[in-house]
């Protein structure tokens, strides 16, 4: 989500500087142009080191008329610093406006400015390799020109471009061109200069250029070649100039880089080679120089596209076991070159518990090394592992969690990953990610038969997603997404196949635009909600395929109903930046929607406040979450989507148990969703369920695991949809697969699986009086009822509990319950409830009106931890926690401040925003600031402490 939350403190932290109009040197526009958007700002000037009062990025606005900047989102080369654009940020024509992004972020000496949309769209961006001498950098001309050091600082005003040497804005993406090896001539006197500084090659494929000297080095004509002679060159267009110590990334190249592979970088002339790598093995994040320009080509700890590399200590922590029989321990991976760790600091949420690692210890790449925490400390069931840099100055790596795994936490894939719980622990060795489940033969037919006529629908098919239309009886229609070109298909069953409607445009299918009619919408998943197809398709799609070398993870929604040959999307809900970096063709397989009805019946875990999900916190979101799965490490993300404003929130986020997730779908007969995958993990699929007890409680966990059908050969079946019950014949039930590949010309194919047993009286089933009947909903002793909340005795129905009202808490019945006196919103509380009720579950509770924010259970140190929701008003509040009976344990004062300034957040002011009901607190507060809080949480594992990071200039 995206708002203008921090607008009302950020407004006193920004300097709003308003200069003469540009127009004079930019030249009037044509009176007639289209009106300006805020896709024509363009980052002016930069200041890394030393400004007043800090540093700052001018933004320029060359077009004729205003444009409003409010929303607007800055960041430098970390996606988590970002400054948001206060209201009322208006720039004039031809003017600029100069924020100062301090302390939300410093500017470092290798780093970025970027401008983005409030959803996340890039607008513009600049790197540098060093900071400014003196001065800054700025274009020459104004808002249109390459950036130069200026010869002065001009913040809010037109640049001083006396002298300077004029350099392109780095990473540049050139239009490849095959040209014949040209005659062999002397090297230019500039080819030593010129150096390949860092390389991808797995999800995305690019090779980045250096200029180590220190005058600016025109590359135009140079050649790049992978390791395949028969391949034709990349050749460099003109103006590829690359800036004194600057960087120039190549990404549009016409061939991939594989493992084992070499990049090679020769001269104008073709033959003259200037510089080369070559690897056995993909890295895990990266290959770089370290340092830049100069050093080994290593595996870097982290991708830095365009920018310095991050040649830090690339070590992960992987594993941790909490509760083991032969004690606790904390497991790291090198994900990187081999590395002396020696020196660094192990501890938990307490600082002063430490484990040092001892002197000597070297950890070859992709090797694994635990160390036992005991007798130092031991790992609560609500604690942390963290690992330090040896001052203790800097967290390299963290992990929390609310309660002990039955196994193992560890990341999945190892090193990279999210944690999960393992299916067993693995010290000192590859975490086991496969899902806990034994893997069972498909529940159905073996036979697979295709359902489509022979190259009708061609290659590139995807998701499925069933809508029961027209009587029950009939097969209904179903919808198929293309991812490219991207478009949508509605198919009709012709009695032997399914086939496009040949009426209102469908007979080719309708291809797919972004919401300003551009692009091609690269379409891998398709669902509908309650509403049905009335009410919009949604699309999950990972990239724009007119610019497929950039990640770009959204959800989209069509109007399907016109007779158009295409389709614009009526909202986009971008969610790139609220989501791990991904390869641009590694990113959104899958997306299905789940009503709301059976997330609260099932007691659904909302991770970004803490506590049970509650429907109403999220304004007109379709009824229900959108679950968007994730190529890589097979991920899945449950989302709140804001239909009204394009605002969202990360409800909840966990390990689908495969490798990769190609297509989910909610299966109503079932009460559960399915998560499939393709060829990569020979077409298995996962039945999900929300845990109703254990270390998963409240959460997404896999409940069943099956293979393909015998007779499906491990095709690349992207999509999959179970038929309803109503096709159900002699216990069986059409399930339908699209195969990306369309194999032997066929995209669908059609098994079998066995009906859903519904719950029938064995003595009556027609009878709704017999008290024997289980689908009565109101006979309290019916186990199989699922959706029965008066039932003391049903497992799987848990509700909010009941808090004990606030009068009630008084100093008679403290109890043992202490905690901080002060905490800021949105962090974690440790709150000790007494070791007399360790292993206990319990309740813990937020007055003055009280907000359950958390179920947890109770440490062998007495202790739980909790986070305080980011919304909460500052002031003085009470922590209460109860037993799983509901009674009181006791009660605490606390008292919560605003998130501080140093975080890069700030205090949202009740008045400042518009009036709406915050049910928690009483207080009245915006919808957006309310989105906006619960966003705080997004991006990391429930409850982990947040990281202060402010870097500081140079």
């Amino acid at each position: 989500m995206r708002s203008t939350w921090r607008a009302a403190t950020a407004a006193l932290l920004t300097s709003l500087v308003l200069a003469a109009p540009l127009t004079a040197a930019l030249g009037q526009a044509d009176a007639a142009s289209a009106a300006p958007a805020v896709t024509d700002l363009r980052i002016n000037e930069v200041e890394s080191d030393g400004g007043t009062p800090g540093d700052w990025i001018e933004l320029a606005n060359p077009s004729t008329a205003s444009v409003d900047a409010s929303g607007l989102v800055l960041k430098d080369n970390d996606d988590t610093h970002a400054f948001v654009i206060p209201s009322g940020s208006t720039i004039a024509a031809g003017g600029f406006l100069a924020l100062d992004v301090d302390p939300s972020f410093g500017l470092g000496k290798a780093d970025s400015a970027r401008l983005f949309t409030a959803d996340g769209a890039l607008i513009d961006s600049y790197t540098w390799a060093a900071h400014a001498v003196g001065t800054t950098y700025g274009r020459c001309a104004d808002a249109t020109g390459d950036f130069t050091t200026t010869a002065s600082v001009t913040k809010g005003a037109a640049n001083d471009c006396g002298t300077g040497t004029p350099t392109p804005t780095p990473t540049a993406t050139p239009t490849p061109t095959a040209t014949p090896t040209p005659t062999p001539t002397t090297p230019p006197a500039e080819a030593s200069a010129i150096r390949i500084n860092e390389i991808e090659s797995n999800p995305d494929d690019w090779v980045e250029f250096i200029n180590t000297s220190d005058a600016a080095v025109d590359a135009s004509g140079y050649k790049l070649k992978d390791g395949d002679d028969t391949h034709d060159f990349f050749v460099f267009p003109a103006g590829s100039v690359i800036a004194p110590h600057g960087l120039l990334v190549i990404d549009a190249l016409p061939w991939g880089l594989g493992a084992p592979e070499t990049a090679r970088l020769y001269a104008p002339d073709g033959t003259t080679l200037v510089d080369s790598h070559s690897w056995t093995n993909h890295a895990a994040a990266s290959l770089g120089r370290c340092p830049d320009g100069t050093g080994a080509i290593v595996a870097n700890s982290s991708v830095t596209k365009g920018a310095a590399n991050d040649c830090s200590v690339a070590v992960r922590i992987n594993e941790v076991e909490s509760s083991g029989v032969d004690g606790d321990w904390i497991e790291l991976r090198n994900i990187g070159a081999p590395a002396d760790i020696s020196g660094l600091v192990l501890t938990d949420n307490d600082p002063t518990h430490e484990v040092v690692i001892p002197a000597g210890t070297l950890l070859p790449a992709n090797g694994f090394a635990s160390f036992a925490t005991e007798p130092a400390f031991g790992l609560g069931g609500a604690d942390s592992a963290k690992l330090l840099t040896a001052d203790r100055g800097t967290v390299i790596d963290s992990y929390s969690w609310t309660t002990h795994a039955a196994t193992s936490y560890g990341r999945c894939p190892d090193g990279t990953g999210e944690f999960i719980t393992t299916a067993e622990p693995t010290r000192d060795a590859a975490n086991s990610c496969v899902v806990s489940a034994p893997v069972d033969a498909w529940p159905g037919g073996a036979s697979v038969t295709t359902a489509d006529v022979a190259g009708v629908l061609g290659g590139n098919m995807s998701g499925l997603v069933h809508e029961q239309t027209g009587s029950a009886a009939s097969a209904g229609t179903l919808w198929a997404a293309k991812n490219g070109p991207g478009a949508l298909y509605n198919l009709a069953w012709n009695g032997s196949v399914w086939a496009p409607v040949t009426t209102d445009g469908w007979s080719a299918g309708k291809t797919l635009h972004y919401p300003d009619g551009t692009g091609d919408v690269d379409a891998e998943g398709v669902t509908i909600t309650g509403a049905g197809a009335s009410g919009g398709l949604f699309v999950a799609s990972e990239r724009n395929n007119a610019n497929n070398a950039v990640s770009r993870l959204s959800v989209l929604k069509f109007d399907v109903s016109g007779g158009a040959t295409s389709l614009t999307a009526t909202r986009e809900w971008n969610l790139t930046a609220d989501l791990p970096a991904v390869g641009a063709n590694a990113g959104f397989e899958a997306v299905t929607w789940v009503p709301d009805a059976w997330l609260t019946s099932r007691g659904l875990l909302d991770q970004s406040t803490g506590a049970l999900y509650d429907p109403s916190r999220y304004p007109d979101h379709a009824g229900g979450l959108f679950l968007v799965g994730v190529e890589t490490a097979g991920a899945v993300y449950a989302y709140a989507l804001d239909q009204t404003t394009g605002a969202f929130t990360r409800v909840a986020s966990f390990a689908s148990g495969l490798t990769s997730v190609m297509e989910l779908g909610f299966d109503a007969e079932k009460s559960k969703v399915w998560a499939v995958c393709d060829d990569t993990c020979q077409g298995r699929s996962i039945l999900l369920d929300i845990a109703q007890d254990g270390v998963d409680d409240g959460r997404f966990a896999g409940v069943a695991a099956y293979e393909r059908p015998a007779g499906m050969p491990n095709l690349n079946n992207e999509g999959f949809v179970v038929m309803p019950q109503s096709q159900c014949v002699e216990g069986s039930k059409p399930v339908y697969y699209a195969d990306d590949a369309a194999t032997d010309g066929h995209a669908l194919r059609a098994g079998t699986i066995d009906c859903t047993v519904l719950p029938t009286d064995p003595t009556d089933p027609t009878d709704p009086t017999d008290p024997t009947d289980p689908t009565d909903p109101t006979d309290p002793t019916d186990p199989t009822d699922p959706t029965d909340p008066t039932d003391p005795t049903d497992p799987v129905t848990p509700g909010i509990p009941t808090p004990i009202p606030g009068d009630q808490l008084s100093d008679a019945n403290r109890g043992p319950v202490s905690a901080a006196s002060g905490v800021v919103a949105g962090d974690p509380v440790t709150v000790s409830v007494g070791a007399e009720h360790a292993g206990e579950k319990v309740d813990v509770w937020l007055y003055s009106t009280p907000q359950h924010i958390g179920r947890t259970e109770v440490g062998a140190d007495g202790t739980v931890t909790v986070t305080i929701p980011a919304d909460t008003v500052p002031g003085a509040h009470r922590i209460a926690v109860t037993d799983a009976n509901g009674d009181l344990i006791g009660w605490t004062d606390i008292t919560i401040t605003a998130a501080d300034v140093a975080d890069g957040s700030a205090t949202v002011d009740p008045s400042a925003v518009s009036s709406g009901t915050l049910a928690s607190t009483g207080v009245d507060v915006g919808g957006d600031a309310l989105l906006a809080g619960a966003l705080l949480l997004a991006g990391a594992a429930l409850f982990v402490a947040r990281r202060r990071r402010v870097r500081a200039n140079g």
